[in-house]
């Protein structure tokens, strides 16, 4: 199971192979692809998450 860290969604392994990971602060995050299309210009411009 996995869960997006920024909506807090869950999905199975396999739901989420559209979901995208990132690596911010020596951590991994997971974002679910509703939040990631959401916020694409700022994670193309690899802005802080918190940013956005």
């Amino acid at each position: 199971m996995r869960t997006c860290d920024r909506c807090g969604r869950e999905a199975t392994d396999a739901d989420a192979l559209t979901w995208i990971t990132s690596v911010e602060a020596g951590g991994r995050r997971t974002y679910c692809d509703e939040c990631s299309r959401t916020n694409l210009r700022a994670i193309e411009g690899k802005l802080d998450s918190e940013w956005w």
